[in-house]
């Protein structure tokens, strides 16, 4: 597989390159101003329509910093392929309808050499989680490498080693995908996702799959951040029916039913730093 092409392009978000362009842009600008410089994100993989506007005000946070920015190393679960350990593509570069990013091929080399990781393209032919990061992080960054990561089946210190050599310097983000609580009522899902937000924000690296679909991704970096003495701060916290609520009052084309508030998915973002 040379290249990684779109796999969820007009379905989570617009294939018009445009027209994409457009919304991450009115995204993005729709958020406030920084008040913290990032080493690492977490954000949420929804349809844009759902959990854009989410994901911008993590990504909005790199302004900054965004000329200094070289190299991204992505994590987020695998959907759709049984996975032990962590996976990465034998693409050398990801597309999306902006453009095409190349592949940090020797980030891959030295991760593959210690044994922390495999290559398996199977488990990044369809994933959504790591493709839809990857516009905001076009129109955020200019020029930048890479290194994208399918987390399966792996413990907390597999995920935080990987981190760890990975890590980088000021040139380099890490960024892990994960959506939070799938498909409760409105008022539980809000409870849910306030706890285990504030096992995020206490760097409790503990969180479950019923808590976050990415939760080994999430539970090495929050291990690694405690090992490193890294803060962490909660930029947003909403699910699907807030998202439908407020595209609804601003004329979108969404429908709002009860269904929507009966099973609804929890989106938040937060800053490591």
């Amino acid at each position: 597989m040379l290249s990684r092409e779109p796999a969820v392009a007009g379905l989570f978000y617009p294939d018009n390159p445009k027209i994409l362009q457009e919304q991450v842009d009115r995204f993005l600008s729709t958020t406030n101003e920084p008040t913290l410089i990032p080493k690492a994100l977490i954000v949420p993989h929804a349809g844009y329509i759902y959990s854009g506007a989410i994901a911008a005000s993590a990504y909005q946070l790199l302004k900054p910093i965004a000329h200094r920015l070289s190299r991204v190393v992505l994590l987020g679960p695998s959907h759709h392929v049984p996975l032990s350990g962590l996976a990465a593509p034998s693409a050398t570069t990801f597309c999306t309808p902006l453009g095409d990013i190349p592949v940090d091929q020797n980030g891959i080399a030295a991760l593959l050499k210690l044994s922390l990781i495999n290559i398996k393209d199977e488990a990044h032919q369809f994933e959504h989680s790591l493709e839809v990061q990857l516009p905001f992080l076009q129109r955020i960054m200019n020029d930048f490498q890479l290194l994208p990561l399918v987390v399966g089946n792996a413990k907390p210190d597999q995920v935080a080693e990987v981190l760890r050599c990975a890590w980088g310097g000021d040139e380099t983000l890490v960024v892990i995908s994960s959506d939070l609580s799938h498909y409760h009522p409105y008022q539980e899902a809000q409870r849910l996702d306030q706890e285990t937000t504030a096992m995020i924000e206490q760097l409790d690296g503990r969180i479950t799959g019923s808590q976050a679909c990415g939760c080994n991704a999430i539970n090495g970096l929050l291990r690694l951040a405690n090992n490193e003495r890294m803060s962490i701060k909660t930029i947003d916290l909403k699910n699907s029916w807030d998202a439908i609520t407020s595209s609804y009052t601003n004329g979108s084309s969404v429908t709002k039913n009860t269904e929507n508030r009966d099973r609804v998915v929890g989106y938040g973002a937060y800053a490591i730093y």
